[in-house]
C-alpha cells in the first residue's frame, strides 16, 4: 500500500476552496485499495496532519509525520492547493529536492502558468490561438492613464498578472475608473496585466495526459449573469450556468483540441491543467485566457464535471494521474 500525501490549503484567499477539492479527491480515492490518504494542511505557520481532532506537524526536513510513535513517509505527494505555494512551483521544487513526485507541472512550468503575461507570450503563435492586446505593469513605476489608454481599445480587464484566483479583476469602461481598478489589482500583485476586454462566448477546457496520452476532456461553457466571470460569479450559487459538454459544431470541438493540446506540450504541462478561453462573437475565433495547473475538484468543479461527461470514473482519473506521475 502507498502512502499518499494530500496537500490542501496555501497562503491565498482560496484556501476553502482547496480544502474542498481535497476532500472530494479523498472521497474519490478512498475506494482504491492500493493507496492511504493522508490529509497535509498548509498554511504560512505551520504544516500538519489533521485527523481525530489531532493535529501532527510535518517535519520538513523529508517530508513525513509521526503517527503514534511510527514514522510515516509519503510516497507521492498530490497538490491541490490553488494559488502559492501550491500552483506556482514551490511545493514543486520541494518534492524535487526530495525526490517525492507529485501530480502536477514541474516547478518551471508551475511558476511561469502562474504569471499570466509570460504564458500568453510562449503560447503566442500557436495556430489558431489569438491573445488579447494587454500591457503589463509594475508596482514601482508610475502609471500613466493617458498613456494606458491611448494603448489599448476600451474596454479593459484589469487583473493581478500572478492571481491564481478571479480576485482583484476589473471591467474598466472608460479612464475615470482606471486609477480605482489599478489600486484593487494592486492590491493583490506587484504587477498588474491591462488586457483588452473580448467579447464572446467563455470556455473552460480540462486536459490530462492519462495512461501515457494526453486528453482532451469535453469543454465547459460558462454563462454568467454578471459582466464577467469574478471570484463572486465563480462561487455564488445562481449566479453562473456552467454546461457541459458545451454546445460547439464537431469541427470546432476538434480545432479547439488541438489548440489546447499544443499549448499543454509547449509549456511542458504535466498532469490536469484546464485552459480558458473566448469564442469571440464576431470572428468565432479563439482567444486564450490563461491556464490553471492546480484546477479546482470540489464535487461541482469543472474537471470533475467534464470527467463524468466524458464517462470516466473520477476515482479512476485521479488514480490515472497518481500512476502516470511516477508512482
Amino acid at each position: 500500500m502507498k502512502n499518499i500525501a494530500l496537500l490542501a490549503g496555501g497562503y491565498t484567499g482560496e484556501y476553502e476552496v482547496s480544502v474542498n477539492s481535497a476532500k472530494n479527491i479523498a472521497a474519490n480515492l478512498c475506494g482504491n485499495a492500493n493507496y492511504k490518504i493522508y490529509a497535509i494542511f498548509i498554511t504560512r505557520d505551520r504544516w500538519f496532519f489533521e485527523a481525530d481532532d489531532t493535529k501532527v506537524d510535518v517535519d520538513k526536513n523529508d517530508f513525513s509525520i509521526t503517527l503514534n510513535q511510527e514514522k510515516i513517509k509519503f510516497d507521492f505527494a498530490f497538490i491541490t492547493i490553488h494559488g502559492t505555494p501550491g500552483e506556482d512551483g514551490k511545493l514543486q521544487g520541494y518534492f524535487d529536492m526530495l525526490g517525492i513526485p507529485y501530480n502536477t507541472c514541474d516547478a518551471t512550468t508551475s511558476a511561469i502558468t502562474m504569471n499570466k503575461a509570460y504564458t500568453k507570450a510562449i503560447v503566442n503563435g500557436i495556430h489558431g490561438l489569438h491573445t488579447a492586446h494587454s500591457m503589463r505593469l509594475f508596482e514601482r513605476d508610475v502609471h500613466d492613464v493617458a498613456t494606458i489608454a491611448a494603448n489599448l481599445k476600451f474596454p479593459f480587464f484589469i487583473k493581478p498578472n500572478n492571481g491564481g484566483s478571479s480576485v482583484g479583476m476589473s471591467k474598466v469602461q472608460n479612464i475615470a475608473g482606471l486609477p480605482e481598478a489599478l489600486n484593487r489589482a494592486f492590491q493583490e500583485d506587484s504587477q498588474v496585466l491591462v488586457e483588452e476586454f473580448i467579447k464572446g462566448r467563455e470556455f473552460s477546457i480540462g486536459i490530462a495526459r492519462l495512461h501515457g496520452k494526453i486528453r482532451v476532456l469535453p469543454a465547459t461553457e460558462i454563462i454568467t449573469s454578471k459582466d464577467f466571470f469574478d471570484y463572486e460569479a465563480k462561487y455564488t450559487d445562481g449566479v453562473t450556468k456552467e454546461i457541459t459538454p458545451a454546445d460547439l459544431p464537431a469541427e470546432k470541438v476538434e480545432q479547439i483540441g488541438e489548440i489546447v493540446t499544443e499549448a499543454y506540450i509547449r509549456l511542458n504541462c504535466r498532469g490536469m491543467a484546464r485552459v480558458d478561453f473566448i469564442l469571440q462573437e464576431s470572428t468565432n475565433d479563439f482567444y486564450f485566457i490563461e491556464i490553471n495547473t492546480t484546477p479546482g475538484q470540489s464535487a461541482a468543479s469543472l474537471i470533475p464535471q467534464q470527467v463524468r461527461a466524458a464517462g470516466m470514473d473520477v476515482g479512476e482519473f485521479y488514480s490515472a494521474l497518481i500512476e502516470g506521475a511516477g508512482l
